[in-house]
């Protein structure tokens, strides 16, 4: 006789009591973040004024107000169109419940991730909240769209700040509305929640009384150990920049060597990730010396550092290092986002004092015009940068988190709610990604320099025109004849291709614009083993949109850097041998990538 066992699965049961005791830490840790919140700054000043951001939401959304309420007729008609829209939601719920199949009122689209649960549309509950939301958000995107006396900036602050309203007050981003954080809270009795307000007092506290959001687990994550990892040595430093060689891995390499000048609003490290995704390793790799600026952390004593001194401290202390460590008097350059906005004034001021110093230019999404600069415009005015100066000028510098937040407000929904749901709902800690690694490891601006940059190039777009001017020179990027490869991103919300197709007509040499899958980070670090995403050409850039550029344009698959390889070599294919690392007048300092990457803001 035998005996047959059924596996059943396991049935998780409700415990009230360890539920009580979840909701009572989960107290307790919702009492430490409001006490992180209330916690005396160190050094900082009493804030006796409300946040500007709010002051100037408050304002934009005012003048919405004022256009629908000033017209009887136009205000009635905006009641009756959204008292129709709820009258027809409670009617499809309520025959849904009384058994009838309808069609819903509105839905949600398939690539919107908030609603992917099954049960936003299986349970009636559920399914009602997000089409309430859902027709809500619509109507009030309509309020500015159709608010016909706006004018065009104003009309751009609304719709930005209406999406982030809408995005913040999204069913999926509260406990009692979200079907998955419900499931969770009831499976865990409640450890979801205690968990994730310890992390949300945690990252309240790391950022001094301001949310900072984890985006990553920091652990296993080190720079020289499993990022930042390409062997190097810092060979010169100063107050503003280590300069970084990286020891060569070919018996040959090209004559001219290649210097590359990463943003200081974020770290150079986001060219030198995992060794398989790292774009430094893969040129040295590929025969090339490599140079690269790793720019200071500032604090309040470099807080009067400004454009000119970045530039004369950078790159052109860069280059006048590396001639006398390689004898090369020309460099190839590389400038991503700011890092390359600041590459064509120093290519505008050498053209302007006749020093040839530059072989070639590369511009990782950077902008030298910015008329087409995007949803950034937003926080650009007169009255929003005035404010910023009086902060900046008690400070000294700009703090890292508030450019950081700006960045992420651009994609809401993917780089902040989605990360308060899983983090600080479910309680789910989450993974060690290098990528959002870097991008939490923000770093400060100094003032000076970082207002030079709002007022000269988002407000005044003085580069492009030609009215730029630095160190007493005024800056006209129709004499730049160097040869120019300039990379924009299909879906980059910092550098817009738009605005980066325009401004290649600015320069006076040849320009190849490549225009590649992905966005602002993942359509540059985008390794070929990877055999991702893809790139585009076409060589008419005159008096075009990117919609007009593309339908010439021919798709590579994959990655655009064999292209860019293939093109450096087209400007100078001679090689040498492979050069050591540093000189006699410029001994290795320190192991890259060096001392100042890692200090945090």
């Amino acid at each position: 006789m035998s005996t047959v066992t059924t596996d059943k699965p396991t049935e998780t049961k409700f415990d009230a009591e360890a539920f009580a005791m979840n909701v009572a830490r989960a107290m307790e840790n919702g009492g430490k973040a409001l006490a992180a919140i209330l916690q005396p700054r160190d050094g900082a000043a009493v804030q006796d004024r409300p946040p500007p951001e709010l002051t100037e939401m408050v304002k934009t959304f005012t003048a919405v107000a004022e256009y629908w309420l000033s017209d009887n007729a136009r205000a009635s008609e905006l009641q009756t169109r959204l008292a129709k829209d709820y009258l027809d939601l409670w009617g499809t719920a309520a025959r849904r419940m009384a058994g009838e199949q309808v069609a819903p009122a509105i839905d949600a689209s398939p690539r919107d991730k908030r609603f992917a649960d099954p049960e936003w549309k299986s349970n009636q509950f559920f399914d009602f909240m997000k089409q309430l939301y859902l027709l809500t958000t619509k109507r009030a995107h309509e309020l500015v769209q159709d608010a016909d006396g706006l004018d065009p900036h104003t009309r751009r602050k609304a719709e930005f700040y209406m999406q982030q309203v809408t995005n913040a007050l999204s069913p999926s981003n509260f406990v009692l509305t979200n079907p998955e954080v419900l499931r969770e809270t009831v499976a865990s009795n409640g450890d979801n929640l205690a968990r994730g307000l310890k992390m949300l007092a945690e990252d309240i506290a790391a950022g001094k009384g301001t949310l900072k959001i984890r985006q990553s687990n920091p652990d296993n994550l080190e720079l020289g150990v499993n990022m930042a990892t390409t062997p190097g040595k810092v060979i010169f430093q100063n107050e503003m920049m280590q300069l970084i060689q990286y020891s060569p891995t070919t018996e040959k390499v090209l004559r001219t060597p290649l210097l590359i000048v990463p943003p200081w609003i974020n770290k150079f490290y986001i060219l030198d990730l995992k060794p398989e995704k790292s774009y430094i390793k893969w040129c040295v790799d590929q025969g090339i010396t490599v140079f690269v600026i790793s720019w200071v952390n500032p604090d309040k004593s470099l807080g009067n550092k400004s454009w000119e001194d970045y530039m004369k401290e950078g790159p052109l202390t860069a280059m006048d290092v590396i001639e006398k460590v390689t004898g090369e008097l020309k460099v190839h350059t590389a400038g991503y986002c700011v890092g390359g906005t600041m590459l064509a004034t120093t290519l505008a001021w050498l053209a302007e004092k006749r020093r040839q110093r530059v072989m070639s230019a590369t511009f990782f999404a950077a902008q030298v015009d910015f008329t087409h600069a995007g949803d950034l415009l937003v926080f650009v005015d007169e009255n929003q940068i005035s404010a910023l100066e009086r902060d900046m000028k008690a400070a000294g510098v700009l703090e890292g988190s508030k450019m950081a937040m700006a960045f992420n407000m651009l994609r809401s929904n993917d780089l902040i709610w989605s990360y308060v749901v899983s983090n600080y709902m479910k309680g789910q800690q989450p993974s060690a990604f290098d990528l959002l690694h870097w991008n939490s490891d923000a770093t400060r601006m100094s003032a000076s320099n970082h207002s030079y940059y709002l007022r000269n190039c988002y407000l005044e777009n003085r580069l492009s025109t030609g009215t730029m001017v630095l160190d007493n020179t005024l800056l006209d990027l129709s004499k730049v004849k160097v040869p120019v490869y300039n990379l924009a991103t299909r879906e980059d919300h910092i550098a817009p291709a738009e605005s980066v197709l325009y401004g290649s007509q600015f320069f006076g040499g040849p320009v190849k614009y490549v225009l590649s899958g992905s966005g602002h980070i993942a359509g540059v670090v985008n390794p070929p083993a990877s055999n991702k995403y893809q790139y585009w050409t076409n060589d008419d850039i005159k008096d075009v949109t990117v919609a007009q550029w593309m339908k010439g344009a021919q798709e590579h698959k994959g990655s655009w850097w064999p292209d860019w390889r293939q093109w450096l070599s087209g400007v100078d294919s001679e090689e040498v041998p492979a050069r050591i690392v540093g000189s006699e007048a410029y001994p290795p300092i320190e192991d890259a990538p060096g001392s100042y990457v890692r200090v945090r803001a």
